[in-house]
């Protein structure tokens, strides 16, 4: 958070119809919920999670320098005696009063992205590309749920040019107050796919929570939609039902607004041409994966929609690198030279696995390398997840992955379908996996972990980093 004030006290107070308490400072720098990392000068917001109440953690709050806190009136009394606070009735809503405040005085143009894959990295593209012209806010990691969005959208500066709000879902319903706090100029989907079949009837019931993204758009936005989906219509559809008369496709689709026309996939990068809304566009873009390179079209064509640099956008996604989690790789010093480790442990799903397996397939190895991947259980995909985890033997076989290792229940159908020789290992659990794993690298591979967050691979990462990296732990990934 930059140490500029971001909001005064008393705008806060009056946007949440709180009353002050203590010796308050005139103003905050910034907005946090997590006392590990909030900075002096911080207003805490004393949210109640599943599992936690961010009430019981006032006090050490305020001890990390955080210039007040943000408490409920049943628990005022629980605070200590004199402690700067503003208090409300309920936290949550008051953090929702103080998002539709920062709506209300933003003068940013705001770009809004969803769907079943590609979320975040989409986001992060956005932002890389439109910081390059502006002073741009985005949400900070995967905060797109109901305190995630209204946290992220409070922290937005009166002064930013560009807004990147990313919005998620895993029920109906959950979308569309979202989007109606953020108000968006423009609204992203990027792809429909069987994510989360656990609380869906159906595929086109994900497309239709998917599609509650476009009741908020402002008067006179646009929805960007990827035309190569077998969801498109439905969501055109939702779109215009919505009053967007501005609809943008995207896709390799010959019909497509930002259409794909050629592509270079390299181990680490890919080359592109496309038309971006009439526009002739040659690119690279830095994060390798077709994947990668067709939400490419969607930044590109948002960043237009918005009156941003067509041309500077292009330029800037040469310095795209995928995150820690979602792709980011790391060279191993193992026995006898260097082994490549992909890290994909922050999520999983049949789209996102596939793509990741097809990226590994393109990935060089050294002389006598083999690529590894190592898979926990997608989650959430109901009674069609066995099915669905048995299907993805057909991308391995096809991408030449040579040994593959599993873990959780659901990964034991892909297990079971794997052919002898590619048969690495298989246990019930990643903790009980990762000696194999560990134990298996060798000089010239090139291995990919990937899984759901409840699949917790991410410590398999860490531990192949920890035994074989120099640069452990700056390096390191994000958690599982």
């Amino acid at each position: 958070m930059s140490a500029r004030p971001l909001w005064t006290v008393d705008a806060m107070a009056a946007a949440m119809a709180a009353r002050q308490s203590g010796a308050v400072p005139a103003s905050i720098t910034g907005i946090s919920i997590d006392t590990r990392t909030i900075a002096p000068g911080e207003a805490f917001f004393a949210i109640t999670g599943e599992n936690r109440d961010g009430h019981d953690f006032v006090a050490a709050a305020l001890q990390a320098g955080a210039g007040l806190a943000v408490v409920s009136a049943a628990r005022f009394g629980d605070t200590p005696a004199s402690a700067p606070l503003l208090v409300v009735d309920d936290v949550l809503d008051g953090l929702r009063d103080l998002a539709k405040a920062a709506r209300a005085r933003s003068q940013a143009r705001i770009v809004a992205v969803t769907g079943s894959v590609g979320k975040t990295g989409t986001k992060d593209a956005l932002r890389l590309v439109l910081e390059r012209q502006g002073e741009t806010h985005a949400s900070a990691a995967s905060y797109n749920n109901h305190w995630g969005v209204p946290l992220s959208l409070a922290r937005c500066p009166e002064t930013a040019e560009f807004a990147v709000l990313e919005m998620g879902m895993n029920h109906a319903g959950e979308i569309e107050p979202l989007s109606r706090l953020v108000r968006p100029h423009v609204a992203i989907v990027t792809a429909v796919e069987p994510v989360h079949l656990e609380f869906f009837d159906s595929v086109d019931a994900i497309a239709d929570a998917k599609a509650e993204i476009f009741s908020g758009v402002a008067p006179r936005g646009a929805a960007v939609i990827n035309r190569d989906n077998a969801h498109f219509e439905r969501l055109r559809c939702a779109a215009q039902a919505s009053g967007i008369a501005h609809i943008v496709s995207f896709g390799e689709h010959a019909e497509a607004d930002a259409r794909l026309d050629k592509i270079a996939l390299h181990a680490d990068c890919s080359t592109v041409a496309a038309s971006i809304l009439g526009v002739e566009v040659t690119y690279k873009v830095g994060a390798p994966g077709r994947h990668i390179v067709q939400n490419s079209l969607a930044v590109l064509a948002a960043t237009s929609l918005l009156g941003a640099d067509l041309a500077l956008a292009a330029l800037a996604l040469a310095d795209l690198q995928p995150p820690a989690g979602r792709g980011a790789r790391q060279t191993l010093t193992v026995p006898g030279g260097t082994a490549l480790l992909i890290d994909e442990s922050y999520n999983a799903n049949p789209a996102s696995m596939r793509a990741a397996l097809a990226l590994l397939g393109h990935v060089p190895m050294g002389p006598r390398g083999r690529r590894i991947a190592v898979l926990g259980d997608m989650l959430e995909l109901g009674p069609r997840g066995r099915d669905l985890h048995h299907a993805l033997v057909e991308p391995v076989l096809a991408h030449g992955i040579e040994l593959v290792f599993c873990s959780g229940p659901l990964m034991r159908a892909l297990w079971e379908a794997l052919p002898p020789e590619r048969r690495g290992g298989y246990a019930e659990t990643a903790a009980a996996i990762e000696p194999a794993v560990v134990a298996e690298i060798h000089a010239g591979d090139a291995v990919m972990v990937k899984g759901s967050l409840g699949s917790k691979m991410g410590p398999i990462v860490t531990a192949l980093a920890r035994k074989y990296s120099s640069q452990w732990p700056a390096t390191a990934t994000a958690q599982g």
